[in-house]
């Protein structure tokens, strides 16, 4: 998309991929006006400029042209809608697009996130959810809501934990957008800790918002293991399905598992990796006393090496994320530092893990465009949900409403 246009920053520019993206169908007339306009400014501007950029029939030709280019455009006969809230890069999305969904809406307020959304699907996501803006810009009559929304506690001292009780915290604005669309079924993913998150009253507010307050038929949410599901790594979720209908709520089961065992083995780069991947000999010191310190007080801090034969640790952000997920890779030929680290480059084969390795372990097919620098590369996909664990349980509650 023509960055004179349109900014993955900019609201105009999930306005103006929205319209494009929907055209021609009905749902488009949510975005058109608004779109037309900013289009007619990007003209106007230029003009004024010297510069030729056609009509505002050439340039949605030409804007739709380049997401038909995309890695994951949308499918040819879509079986159903859905819209992505909370997208992150979009794990949601590549799941249910696999399974013959049209996204009609996406929404995400991370800006790097937003780039790399864009490279791979075409469209910048909507920004904050909050914004009843944003809010209003969502097209009715979608099939699925997917959110992977954050943990957040309640004010629900000395009271029921309803609808109410949730104001201010982003699940309400989830709760809010159901209660308007009345989907006939929503996806909702987030951590294993929800669970027990403020002793356990967060996840029963939840729970009881959706089932009493929503009136949505809940089947008991399930801890998913991304590990059952064809990747090599541990990574445990949460994840809550909902239906309008008992009927399809009677009929959902979640995923069995999968038979494929897959080992870091089966992600591993193929060629030889960079030097600047590999720990210095005075940072690997660090983290060895580091663990040693730990160790010595009965604590079981540490850094892990991932043998080829092995489950990666979950991939996340922060923290000893990547120090977790250390591999052995003997096949460096050139020790010469690339960066300006402390000490020499190790002689032991240790490396950190590579984006596209943590995106393999996230499930994300190789053609999934990494368009931002690493350290925001390794946020997003720590973030990202598993596309298998997301496409299993997708496909039963698509089944449970008759939409596969």
């Amino acid at each position: 998309m023509p960055a004179a246009l349109i900014e993955p920053s900019a609201e105009h520019a999930a306005i103006v991929s929205h319209y494009v993206y929907n055209r021609p169908s009905p749902t488009a007339k949510v975005f058109k006006a608004e779109a037309l306009e900013a289009i007619q400014n990007f003209l106007k501007r230029n003009a004024s400029q010297s510069i030729k950029c056609g009509s505002v029939d050439s340039v949605i030709s030409d804007l739709k042209s380049q997401m038909a280019r995309v890695p994951f455009s949308e499918p040819k006969n879509p079986s159903f809608q859905f819209i992505d809230l909370f997208a992150g890069i979009g794990g949601f999305r590549v799941a249910m697009q696999a399974l013959g969904g049209k996204c009609i809406f996406s929404s995400e307020w991370d800006k790097e996130a937003k780039k790399t959304y864009a490279a791979n699907f075409g469209e910048v996501p909507f920004g904050d959810i909050t914004s009843k803006r944003v809010k209003d810009s969502i097209p009715s009559g979608f099939d699925v809501l997917c959110a992977g929304f954050p943990c957040q506690a309640f004010s629900i001292a000395g009271r029921r934990g309803g609808f109410e009780d949730t104001r201010g915290t982003l699940f309400f604005q989830v709760a809010e957008i159901i209660k308007k669309h009345s989907p006939q079924a929503f996806f909702l993913e987030n951590v294993k800790g929800l669970v027990g998150h403020d002793g356990g009253r967060t996840l029963a507010t939840i729970l009881n918002v959706l089932r009493n307050d929503l009136g949505y038929f809940v089947p008991d949410p399930k801890i998913i293991n991304a590990r059952d599901f064809g990747v090599p790594q541990h990574r445990e979720r949460l994840f809550i399905a909902g239906f309008r209908s008992k009927s399809h709520a009677d009929s959902f089961r979640y995923p069995p598992k999968s038979r494929k065992n897959s080992v870091f083995a089966d992600v591993k780069e193929e060629h030889v990796v960079e030097t600047r991947y590999y720990l210095s000999t005075q940072y690997l010191t660090c983290l060895r006393r580091h663990r040693a310190r730990h160790e010595g007080k009965g604590n079981g801090f540490g850094y892990s090496v991932i043998q080829d034969n092995e489950v990666a640790n979950a991939v996340v952000c922060g923290g000893m994320g990547r120090e977790r997920n250390l591999v052995l890779d003997h096949r460096i030929t050139d020790f010469t530092p690339q960066t300006n680290i402390q000490g020499t480059v190790n002689t032991e084969g240790i490396r950190k893990m590579t984006p596209r390795e943590w995106a393999r372990l996230q499930g994300f097919p190789d053609k999934f465009l990494i368009p931002v620098a690493n350290a925001s590369a390794y946020k997003q996909f720590g973030n990202s949900v598993a596309v298998p664990a997301i496409q299993a349980t997708a496909k039963m509650i698509l089944k449970a409403i008759g939409k596969v």
